[in-house]
């Protein structure tokens, strides 16, 4: 009977504590103004998920936290030029920044389709091998063999083909104010084949 009892309190302790974890995990819930940041701010062009539907803007979702904070930072302080979003974070305290970053890292990235196939051919060697005769380095040196990088530097699988090939473009022409020095280089280096065809591969990692 004791055995019995010891046995029953250690399931029902079990499940307490497991209980306890589970509540713990869930992330703490939003403050309403940051809600209504990325409802009255961010979904706009980025999608209340972080998935944007248009290859204008980037996808924001499973973005690594300290990436997007750092890059929230860039804009508001000038570091990073875009009219568009230095107005839409010039007023965002660190904290709403924290917020928002470990709110769109905290979504699952959707499927993405692969593009063409024969251009993602070639976009695959140069991810993971770049371009010896030309001094390309590898993508997959930095942002890793599947493309999911950093913190500090980015997530690029399944990111918008057309989104990346005008950030290697920009880099290209320094057009990009910030992260620019290892960028240029690599960028500058590309031919327009290569850029479009490792940005078409890249869209396809999952």
């Amino acid at each position: 009977m004791r055995r019995m009892f010891k046995l029953s309190l250690a399931v029902l302790l079990a499940g307490v504590s497991a209980a306890a974890m589970a509540q713990s995990a869930k992330p703490a819930p939003l403050p309403k103004h940051v809600q209504e940041i990325i409802t009255g701010r961010c979904a706009l062009c980025h999608g209340p998920e972080g998935e944007s539907a248009s290859a204008v803007y980037p996808r924001l979702a499973a973005q690594h936290p300290d990436y997007l904070q750092k890059q929230l930072k860039d804009f508001r302080d000038g570091r990073r030029k875009s009219d568009t979003m230095s107005d839409m974070a010039k007023d965002l305290q660190d904290d709403d920044i924290a917020a928002l970053a470990a709110f769109f890292a905290s979504k699952k990235a959707g499927a993405r389709q692969p593009g063409d196939a024969d251009l993602a051919a070639v976009g695959k060697f140069i991810f993971h091998r770049g371009n010896s005769y030309s001094g390309v380095a590898a993508c997959a040196s930095c942002h890793g063999p599947k493309g999911y990088g950093t913190e500090q530097l980015p997530r690029l699988a399944g990111q918008h083909p057309a989104y990346v090939e005008t950030q290697l473009k920009e880099f290209n022409k320094r057009e990009r104010t910030n992260d620019n020095a290892i960028m240029h280089s690599i960028a500058s280096k590309l031919t327009e084949l290569e850029t479009r065809a490792v940005s078409v591969y890249i869209g396809g990692l999952q």
